[in-house]
Parts: structure tokens; sequence; C-alpha cells
């Protein structure tokens, strides 16, 4: 291998702040990653982190966005949402009651995903869920 080349692409999709920019958000992350293993996982980490940037930052109000980024190597498929930012705090993990109706969205990728990672800026924030593919049977991602 060339030693500029890359085996893994990522792909970049910037939304408005709009509620039904979730679905097209899991629909455009559903048509990279199919025929993956790791297809549905991805999707509703997506759903989960796209909707939390629009109900709980600036991203959700007039003239707010959220960007997404999905990266695909042998190895891994990370996700990632932007932010607009606009609250005081970054995204963190709530242990909430399983009967609780809010607050346990980003718990739940927690768990699905095999390492998040909150990168806090002036700007916003970045929430990057990992997923790993299962290298001992020699499977990829895509």
């Amino acid at each position: 291998m060339h030693e500029y080349t890359s085996t893994t692409r990522v792909w970049g999709l910037s939304c408005p702040g709009f509620p039904e920019e979730v679905s097209r958000a899991r629909r455009w992350t559903r048509d990279i990653l199919r025929g993956s293993p790791l297809a549905d996982d991805a999707e509703l980490i997506v759903s989960e982190l796209s909707a939390n940037a629009i109900l709980h930052t600036a991203s959700g109000r007039e003239y707010g966005s959220f960007h997404l980024a999905v990266a695909v190597s042998a190895q891994v498929v990370a996700v990632s949402v932007t932010d607009d930012g606009g609250t005081a705090t970054a995204p963190k993990v709530e242990h909430q009651d399983q009967d609780a109706e809010h607050g346990r969205g980003l718990g739940m990728v927690s768990a699905i995903a095999h390492r998040v990672v909150v990168h806090d800026s002036n700007q916003g924030h970045t929430v990057t869920a990992e997923l790993y593919a299962d290298t001992s049977s020699g499977g990829h991602p895509c």
C-alpha cells in the first residue's frame, strides 16, 4: 500500500436542525453502511445523537444545524455528530431509572458502542461512537 493511501473512507452530511432531519440522517447512514453487520447499531446511534443535538443544543434553534460524519475502515465504524453548542455543559452519560422518559439516550449509545468520546469546543460538541468489527472471524464493517 502506498504511504499516502488510506483504506478508511469518510462521509459527511450537514443537516438543518429540524426534527425531520433525524430520519434523513438515519437513512443516509443506512445507505452508507448497507450490507454491514454494524449498520443497525450505527443507525440507532445516529438517531439518538442527532435527536440530542436538536433537543438540547443551539442546533435545534432557528438557523441551527448539526453535522454528521461516518468513517469506515476494516476494523471500525465511527459515527460523529457535532452540534452548534449553546449549552454550558458537554453531553454526558446520565444513569437514569429504566422508566425515565428522558436522559437515557447517551447511556443507550454507550451501551451499544464499544467506545464513546465527547469533544467540547467553543463552536459546539462532537460525540463520536465507535463500533468495532469482529476481527476474530475476519469480518469487515463494509
